[in-house]
């Protein structure tokens, strides 16, 4: 480890982890910020971000984290670019392994962030951000008069269908099977929308065209026929959930079902000086600026609790 003992750490650099830098910097805890796998967290996978406070002509995504990014470091935040592959919360001070070595931590903030389900198409990632998207909250307002797909089948995917019929003139959920994981009232309230339309035993094969820098339809494949069709659209959804970043705790802190690390009054974790904040601890939101709120949130904790230790 190294000899230098960390006030606290900040383990994710989106909203959440870079708001949590900028108040405990300013509380001159000189915290260090260890970036993760997604620098810059989901945002920096947005364009143009028009419901965060303060842009009235809207921010694009990369633009407002490196404005955070740059805010904490001028309050003496440091950055490290690394991964968390293992962390021991069982011994004072905590240590973090990284792939750069071990950090010891007098405190930790976790805002890891939780990673959206992609469905793996060749031409995805190339058209995240210009429609191709894993939140409709955020993204659903760009689609209006608009028809859209929304890919999935639990009750994550009928939220965000029936949103979306806020926007759109046509909502079509593509389901690779012909049962439904959602609960009876979501999937009922689903069907009886007229905007919403149901393909089911369907997969998308692929999405077009990056060459556009827009989604203009889907490459589509019936699972009973083997036939494979175009299907024209202006956006494609993801409603398969998101995976939270925190197998590195597992056994350590308690989660939910899916992985979702549980807090309570906010940002508490069941270890004292662990503060957990942004979209690793919450599946309900999942909006930046309920990240960044929680970020401040679990940045306050830590300056209590580390005053408490020095008294």
């Amino acid at each position: 480890m190294t000899e230098k003992i960390r006030n606290t750490v900040i383990m994710g650099s989106g909203c959440a982890g870079l708001t949590a830098a900028i108040y405990s910097a300013r509380a001159n805890l000189q915290p260090l910020v260890i970036e993760g796998h997604e620098p810059g967290g989901q945002l920096s996978l947005t364009t143009l971000v028009e419901n965060f406070p303060g842009f009235p002509e809207g921010i694009q995504g990369p633009e407002l984290i490196e404005n955070m990014r740059r805010q904490a470091a001028r309050f003496g935040a440091e950055f490290l670019t690394a991964h968390v592959a293992a962390a021991d919360l069982s011994r004072r001070p905590f240590v973090l392994k990284t792939n750069s070595g071990e950090i010891g931590t007098r405190s930790l903030i976790i805002a890891s962030g939780a990673s959206a389900r992609w469905l793996g198409l060749p031409n995805e990632q190339a058209l995240i951000g210009h429609g191709v998207s894993s939140c409709a909250t955020c993204d659903g307002f760009f689609f209006s008069g608009k028809e859209i797909v929304v890919v999935g089948g639990g009750d994550s995917a009928m939220e965000e269908a029936l949103f979306l019929t806020r926007f759109a003139t046509k909502v079509t959920m593509i389901h690779r099977r012909d049962q439904f994981r959602a609960s009876k009232i979501m999937l009922d309230r689903a069907r009886k929308h007229e905007k919403i339309h149901f393909l089911t035993n369907t997969v998308v094969e692929d999405v077009y065209d990056p060459s556009s820098k827009e989604v203009t339809g889907l490459k589509l494949r019936d699972l009973k026929t083997a036939a494979v069709r175009d299907f024209p659209t202006s956006a494609l959804f993801l409603g398969i959930g998101h995976t939270p970043n925190a197998a590195m705790f597992d056994g350590q802190l308690e989660t939910d079902a899916d992985g979702y690390l549980k807090t309570r009054d906010y940002v508490f974790t069941g270890v004292p000086g662990v503060y957990a904040c942004g979209d690793v601890a919450d599946r309900r939101y999942r909006q930046a600026i309920s990240a960044a709120g929680t970020g401040c949130m679990a940045a306050i904790e830590v300056e209590k609790f580390l005053e408490e230790l020095e008294k």
